[in-house]
Formats: structure tokens, C-alpha cells, sequence
């Protein structure tokens, strides 16, 4: 008989490494392993060797940092698109790239099925499988963590102790650690308990705010089209910008978010997570919109980022409707260009100056000095014909009291 081949999202991680190694022995399987380089370090030291050892047939480490930067991050933040208006969905929008990464490899070893770590209470699992339905129809799905015997994290420690295979959780470190060049999501643990202050060994990337710099760090981002291009006066790629970014906003305490959430699937959980880059960028995007977008599109705009958040949140990514909102957001962001200056203090990031040749601020009709060229007098009629609904309301109304 004929062994089945599987591509497998392999991280390196706990779960995926048991997976790799599950599979062969429960469905007698060669499996061929898929990473996803999206700018994550740790996840990535020794990936190839866990591979070989949990025994891959073949081991696949894919650098797509570009095209996540270009084709997935850049639309989000072009749109401001944050989860429940605080998360910048690093994880969430990392999946639907290493979906289709899984599946082209896939196709090439001819595999009849692919499968992935997620678990069956969370938003990967959706993510993974919504994307690989829509890209290949035809692949079968395994899901080991929704059916296999293990019941806690430290039985799969046990797992690949007893199999050779090294993984770095450890019972006395059973943190879930997510990362990607956008931001870290760390889970398990302690952080279940949403009273328990998240630990200093649970963040990797940034430090406390009390330890931050006693001067605050200033930062200039320059934008072309919604899309920053420069930091410091220095012309950057996409993926070398936010590097830098992570660097210098960690260094500084920025990014750390503590969030009770509300997943997919109808429960709630406890998410730390660290995005110094995504937060710096996302709000010196937003500064620089309040200079160039026009009152009634950027009020439009912050509604269809939050339909933009869940859609992506949901594991929507390749659907028409996201297609659709890109396109009405490129639309918006032809005229968000310029510079953006911020301050960045003990975990605190501040406007300190923005610029644009597409500004709509004309200190002329803003300013309370001699040079004020607002008309006044015409604010009498148009408050008259604002306010008439309201009055017409009133008047008819208060006779019949």
C-alpha cells in the first residue's frame, strides 16, 4: 500500500515537532515539513535538525518575509486594521501566507493532504483551514491536536523527550510563543490566570518600561501612499524598516499589550503580546491620515477597519469582499504622504511632528490670530440649516407634552 504524503506547517515548535513525528507512526505517513520564515528568530534556531530528527522526508524553510511585508502587512496597515481595536494581528495574518506556502509545497511533492498544529478551540485552526479550502479544495486536512491522545503540554514534553527530539518548552518554561516580524504571541502558562501580571521571562522582545531609556527616543518615518519608506532620513525595504522598528521600540518598552479577547470560536482568552515595529508604524499611519484624509473618508475609513480586523481575525483573507475593501482603501491612501515624527518614552509612543504636501491643515482658517481668513458671520446660516431638524423636532413635539 502506498504511503500517504503530507506537507506539515512546521514552526519547530512543541506542537508541530510532536505532530511530525505522531503522524508517521499513527498513519504510517511521509511527511514533509514546511516553515515559514516571517522575520521570527528564536522559532527558527535549529528548525531544520528538530525536522530531521521528528522524521521529515524532505524539510522546506521558506523566506517569505518580503511578500508578507509587501502583500500582507502593508494592506494592513494601510487599512489600520486592529482586532477589537487594540490587537495589530501579527499571528493572525501570518497564517493565511503560511497556508499558501503549505500548499504550494504540497502541490510540488504531490502530497494528498497537509495538516497543521492548531487546536480545536482556537482561531489557527479556521485561519489554516478556510485558507487551504479556498486555494486547494481538493487537499484532505489533518488536524492532530483536535483528535490525538495527549492531553497536556506536558505530555507531549514527555513525548518528544522519550523520541530524541529537542524542543525548547520545557515544564518549568510551558510558554506558547507565536513570532513573526509584525509581533509575538505568548500564551500557556501562568498567563492563563487573567489576574496573574504577565512574568519578566514572558516577553522577548522588549523591555519593561521602568527599564526603558530616561530619555525619550525620537523616530522619523517618512510615507509614500500610506507605505513607509524611510527611517531617519534613510531610505529602507519593508522588511528592513520593521526590524529596525522592533529594535528601537522594544528598546524603549513599546508594544506590550495585555488582552482579554474574544476568539472565533465563541470563547474568551488571556493574549500578551509584543509589537513594538506594528505599533509605531500603525500609529504615525494614523497621525499622518488626520493630516491628509477629508473628515467624511477617514470617518468612513476607521469603520471599514474594523470589517477589514475581523475579516482578516476570521480567517477571511482570500475572499472578494478583502480584495474589495483594498481596493477602496488604496483609493484613500494616494494622497497619505509625508513625514511623521514621534516620541517614544517608557512603553508610550507620542506625536511630535507631522508634515505632508497633501495636508488639508491651513493655519490661515485654524488660527486665532490677525491672520484668521475663517468667515465667521457665515456660521450663523449654516448652524440655522444644521440644527433645523433638531429645532422642527422640538418645537412639534414640545406642544403635544
Amino acid at each position: 500500500m502506498k504511503r500517504e504524503r503530507i506537507a506539515v506547517a512546521y514552526s519547530g515548535g512543541l506542537d508541530t515537532s510532536v505532530i511530525a513525528k505522531w503522524l508517521q507512526e499513527t498513519h504510517n505517513a511521509e511527511v514533509i515539513t514546511v516553515t515559514g520564515n516571517l522575520g521570527q528568530k528564536k522559532e527558527l534556531t535549529g528548525v531544520k535538525a528538530k525536522a530531521v530528527k521528528s522524521g521529515a522526508k524532505k524539510v522546506y524553510i521558506q523566506d517569505l518575509q518580503k511578500e508578507f511585508v509587501t502583500d500582507y502587512l502593508w494592506p494592513v496597515l494601510k487599512a489600520g486594521a486592529l482586532y477589537e481595536h487594540t490587537y495589530p494581528m501579527a499571528t493572525a495574518i501570518g497564517r493565511p501566507l503560511l497556508a499558501k506556502a503549505l500548499v504550494d509545497v504540497a502541490r510540488k511533492e504531490k502530497c494528498t493532504a497537509v495538516a497543521h498544529g492548531c487546536t480545536g478551540k482556537g482561531n489557527d485552526q479556521v485561519r489554516f483551514e478556510v485558507s487551504i479550502a479556498a486555494l486547494a479544495p481538493d487537499l484532505k486536512v489533518y488536524a492532530p491536536l483536535r483528535e490525538w491522545e495527549f492531553k497536556s503540554r506536558e505530555e507531549e514534553i514527555a513525548y518528544c523527550e522519550k523520541h530524541g527530539i529537542p524542543v525548547a518548552a520545557t515544564k518549568k518554561n510551558p510558554y506558547s510563543i507565536d513570532e513573526n516580524i509584525w509581533g509575538t504571541a505568548i500564551e500557556c502558562g501562568v498567563l492563563e490566570d487573567p489576574m496573574a501580571e504577565p512574568p519578566t521571562d514572558a516577553y522577548q522582545h522588549t523591555v519593561s518600561p521602568e527599564d526603558a531609556p530616561d530619555k525619550p527616543t525620537y523616530v522619523n518615518i517618512d510615507f509614500a501612499q500610506g507605505i513607509p519608506v524611510a527611517l531617519n532620513g534613510k531610505k529602507m525595504d519593508g522588511v528592513s524598516l520593521i526590524h529596525a522598528l522592533n529594535e528601537i521600540g522594544g528598546a524603549n518598552g513599546i508594544g506590550r499589550l495585555d488582552l482579554i479577547e474574544n476568539r472565533l470560536v465563541g470563547i474568551k482568552s488571556r493574549e500578551v503580546y509584543e509589537a513594538p515595529g506594528a505599533t509605531i508604524l500603525l500609529f504615525a499611519h494614523r497621525e499622518l491620515e488626520r493630516l491628509t484624509l477629508d473628515k467624511e473618508t477617514m470617518h468612513y475609513k476607521a469603520k471599514m477597519a474594523n470589517d477589514y480586523a475581523n475579516l482578516i481575525y476570521n480567517g477571511l483573507w482570500f475572499t472578494p469582499l478583502r480584495e474589495a475593501i483594498d481596493a477602496f482603501v488604496n483609493v484613500t491612501q494616494q494622497t497619505v504622504n509625508g513625514h511623521v515624527r514621534v516620541k517614544l518614552y517608557k512603553g508610550n509612543v507620542e506625536i511630535a511632528g507631522r508634515k505632508s504636501p497633501n495636508s488639508l491643515y491651513d493655519t490661515k482658517l485654524a488660527t486665532y490670530t490677525e491672520e484668521d481668513s475663517f468667515d465667521h458671520k457665515s456660521s450663523i446660516g449654516f448652524i440655522k440649516i444644521y440644527g433645523l431638524p433638531v429645532k422642527t423636532f422640538a418645537e412639534v413635539n414640545r406642544k403635544r407634552r
